[in-house]
């Protein structure tokens, strides 16, 4: 049965090889199962037929029966074009093409009743469209019409006469076929409950509907059986590891209690206390935790760490955070060091560019088990490293940090694997957090620390920068440091942006020596220009930073309270959300001004507005989520999402939810999937190439 499905597409009448090699290039089908799953995006409603006064400039497509009363050919050259007038018993339209003149002449003729469909365009009052699809009426145009499939394409694709309809036509040939090869993935009872279509009727619905109702149902369907795949697949992968990897039993609660009475510098908050638990809970339960930890810059992400850290030093364990660049494991190393010293316990830096002097010390004292706390790079990794009980890995920004790293991390235990807190400043949508990291428990951390003023965040056009550069000037003269970010380092040609260099020339002469300071920071330097740079600015010996996303991720700087973002609309929603985090790190109130040009797409104004109105990054990146689709998304893990291939998750949280619990009851009932009641679910999960990601692949 599978092998039907992985039959070459060159096999299926009208393809052939050329073809073929052009479908697997393009849309990565290769066999008959690709292509039945290649699902239209969108479909065009031919089920109504309009009458031409009823067409108004709201329609983006129309369906028209009538006559066509004239043809002409008009103007020269280029600009000659055919012009016919079609009309019905309730006025005209006028129907152009610019191309393929001759072979459109020799197939239509007057007096005869057509159908035409495309998009209508107006010119003043008059209605006009151009290249429409033009078909003989017959009575079958009455019966209801249908709905036509778009499916996706591609320019090179459509040269070679495989448009939508080109593709559509080759599902339709291929379905007779197909449908009674195709097996039932979900068992009775799910599908009875849950109100699902057979697989094959879903199929059947989702190429070509017979209405709106069977392409709504074929679609939830069809997404039910894809999510629900996708978090068996991780609920199996979690609950193998849970089962199978014994966690230390970490459950000394002294030295957390010591800290609290004593040293706690600030009251922590609900969301902290509760993430503290929910570790706490997963320390002492016997079993690995895999936490991802979620939370905006500035949420106090460290400190909960930490606390975390003191569970495992209590309990006779070695504690480790690693970060994914050098400024960043200095950073967590300064802001740890300050409460390890008031505990008294020993804690190392170890990075890329550690003198080997300094690495023998650390390699040393971890191996004894007198270095309790590890701060660095990914060369802790090193099989050099070794601990005498690791009991903790931390490990900031997840995006950065592949599995096989993390796999060497694991072997660091003594007996037992490390449990890891993975952390993350990049806001994840529930539903992406659902689908890319459903093998990992989630905490978030949804509440900033007391007293933290929340960041006005201002929108402002080219034509008012004296003004913003006045309000700079007043915030340097209370003593205030500015970030000025610009999206390029050099020009470019295709993108009417302001270029680094130009954007600093137009600072220093606005901000003048010896009154204010610049620092100037890009990708082009070398690191210690960068470092000697971003250096003076944490001094305060410069004012202003005029730099490109390199300080995305980078340095705390209390005292910088002001963020410019120049050409903010050439940026996405989540890259905005992190260069705003850059400030509002102290106790001053802080801004965002975002600077854009006056002509701003509708996305482009999107995601301004949402900048303005809100500080919420959980708010942002469901935003950023609707906009750009998951597949763009910062800190994903792109594998398993480009293979969905029916799911929407901006608009598909509630059937994710279901087809979730759906998978988890049945794991629950049935660990091993051996009852006959999951029977198909066995079959498909046993089916499937181990490559394929989504389960609920046809093939």
């Amino acid at each position: 049965m599978t092998g039907f499905f992985d039959t070459r597409v060159e096999f299926l009448k009208g393809v052939g090889p050329q073809k073929s090699a052009l479908l697997n290039k393009e849309l990565d089908i290769f066999t008959y199962g690709d292509l039945i799953q290649h699902y239209p995006f969108r479909y065009e409603d031919r089920t109504r037929l309009y009458k031409i006064r009823d067409i108004n400039r709201d329609m983006t497509h129309v369906q028209v029966k009538g006559v066509i009363r004239n043809l002409a050919i008009s103007g020269i050259g280029r600009k000659k074009r055919l012009v016919a007038v079609f009309s019905d018993d309730t006025g005209s339209i006028e129907l152009t093409w610019f191309q393929g003149i001759q072979w459109v002449m020799k197939r239509i003729s007057t007096g005869t009743e057509y159908v035409v469909f495309g998009r209508p365009q107006f010119f003043g009052a008059k209605a006009s469209i151009a290249h429409p699809e033009l078909e003989a009426y017959t009575t079958r145009h009455d019966a209801g019409g249908y709905l036509q499939p778009v499916y996706p394409t591609t320019e090179k694709l459509r040269s070679r006469y495989l448009d939508s309809k080109g593709l559509s036509k080759l599902v339709k040939a291929l379905l007779p076929t197909a449908i009674p090869k195709i097996r039932e993935t979900l068992p009775g009872y799910i599908r009875e409950r849950y109100g699902l279509m057979d697989k094959a009727e879903a199929i059947r619905h989702i190429h070509f509907p017979a209405d709106q109702k069977w392409l709504k149902l074929a679609r939830h369907s069809l997404k039910f059986e894809e999510l629900f795949y996708v978090q068996l697949r991780l609920l199996t992968l979690k609950l193998s590891r849970t089962e199978k990897l014994k966690g230390m039993l970490l459950k000394d609660t002294a030295l957390l209690k010591h800290f609290y009475e004593s040293h706690l510098p600030f009251n922590l908050t609900g969301a902290q206390k509760r993430v503290i638990k929910e570790v706490y809970s997963d320390f002492k339960s016997g079993r690995q935790m895999n936490r991802l930890l979620q939370g905006d810059v500035g949420s106090g992400k460290t400190m909960v760490a930490f606390i975390c850290m003191l569970l495992a030093i209590g309990s006779k364990a070695q504690a480790t955070l690693i970060a994914p660049t050098q400024i960043l494991a200095e950073q967590h190393y300064k802001g740890l060091k300050e409460y390890a010293e008031l505990m008294n316990m020993p804690i190392a830096l170890l990075t890329g560019s550690s003198k080997i002097k300094a690495r023998r010390e650390v390699e040393a004292g971890l191996e004894s088990g007198e270095l309790k706390i590890l701060v660095g790079t990914h060369a802790i990794l090193e099989d050099r490293v070794r601990f005498e009980n690791l009991g903790l890995a931390v490990i900031d920004e997840q995006h950065r940090f592949g599995v096989a790293q993390r796999a060497k991390l694991w072997n660091k235990g003594s007996g037992y694997m490390p449990h890891v807190l993975v952390m993350t400043a990049t806001p994840i949508p529930r539903t992406l957090a659902m689908t890319l990291y459903g093998d990992l428990d989630l905490s978030v951390i949804d509440e900033l620390p007391a007293g933290r003023k929340p960041i006005q965040t201002m929108h402002a056009y080219d034509n008012k920068r004296l003004k913003i550069f006045g309000f700079l000037k007043k915030q340097i003269a209370l003593g205030r440091q500015v970030y000025i970010v610009y999206p390029l380092i050099e020009e470019s040609e295709k993108l009417d942006l302001k270029d680094l260099m130009d954007g600093y020339e137009s600072v220093a002469r606005a901000f003048p020596l010896p009154e204010y300071k610049v620092s100037i920071v890009h990708g082009k330097q070398k690191p210690e220009e960068k470092e000697f740079e971003m250096q003076r600015f944490v001094k305060g010996e410069t004012n202003i930073m005029v730099a490109t996303t390199v300080i995305e991720v980078g340095v705390n700087v209390p005292n910088a309270s002001v963020m410019v973002i120049e050409n903010a609309e050439r940026f996405g929603l989540a890259q905005l959300h992190q260069l705003r985090g850059r400030v509002g790190r102290g106790a001053d109130q802080s801004y965002c001004i975002l600077m854009t040009k006056y002509e701003l797409s509708k996305d482009s104004r999107t995601r301004i507005d949402t900048m303005v109105r809100t500080n919420d990054g959980f708010e942002i990146a469901d935003t950023d989520l609707k906009l750009r689709g998951p597949g763009d998304i910062e800190g994903t893990r792109q594998s398993g999402l480009a293979d969905l291939l029916i799911t929407d998750l901006s608009k598909d949280e509630e059937i994710l939810k279901i087809a979730r619990d759906a998978a988890r009851e049945t794991l629950d009932s049935d660990p091993g999937l051996s009852l006959p009641e999951h029977r198909e679910i066995r079959q498909q999960v046993d089916s499937i190439r181990k490559n394929v990601i989504n389960w609920s692949r046809i093939s």
